[in-house]
């Protein structure tokens, strides 16, 4: 006989054993969840855990609206900030050397802003500015190098 009663009680033994190792791990693991289930709640019950749990979801929850209402406030307020800057420099007079002169333009997202033009001369350096609504000048007419300003400011975002 292979097996002899010495032999074969080894064998029961050392089944129990690994059963009785692994059913202590599995204990284990499941205690540790458990306990980080339950950790600040102070009656251990499964309703006062899903209370507990079902509160943190709800203030969590809020925390995540408020936050998207104010960042859709953001984006909203953000279309009236400067978002487009065209720089068109230029040399107005043939006397003078170099590109001295510029016409700059500074719009918001609904094309809504100013330009503003510098006329250099031997002389004296003039500035002018004019509001700009829809991408269009509002009661002045526009030279090309400020047009051209709005074009490139339209180009670069």
């Amino acid at each position: 006989m292979l097996l002899n009663l010495g032999n074969f009680s080894l064998v029961i033994f050392g089944f129990l054993f690994v059963w009785l190792t692994i059913l202590s791990v599995l204990f284990y693991r499941l205690f540790s969840h458990y306990q980080r289930l339950t950790k600040g709640v102070i009656k251990k019950d499964l309703k006062a855990v899903l209370d507990e749990l079902l509160k943190g979801f709800n203030e969590e929850h809020n925390r995540v609206s408020d936050l998207t209402k104010n960042l859709e406030k953001l984006e909203k307020d953000g279309l009236y900030h400067i978002q487009k800057i065209g720089l068109v420099r230029f040399n107005p007079f043939a006397e003078t050397g170099g590109d001295q002169s510029f016409c700059l333009a500074v719009l918001d997202h609904h094309d809504n802003g100013f330009v503003i033009s510098s006329l250099h001369s031997r002389d004296k350096t003039r500035l002018y500015a004019k509001p700009i609504r829809n991408g269009e000048a509002v009661g002045y007419e526009l030279s090309n190098e400020e047009t051209q300003a709005i074009k490139k400011s339209k180009r670069v975002k």
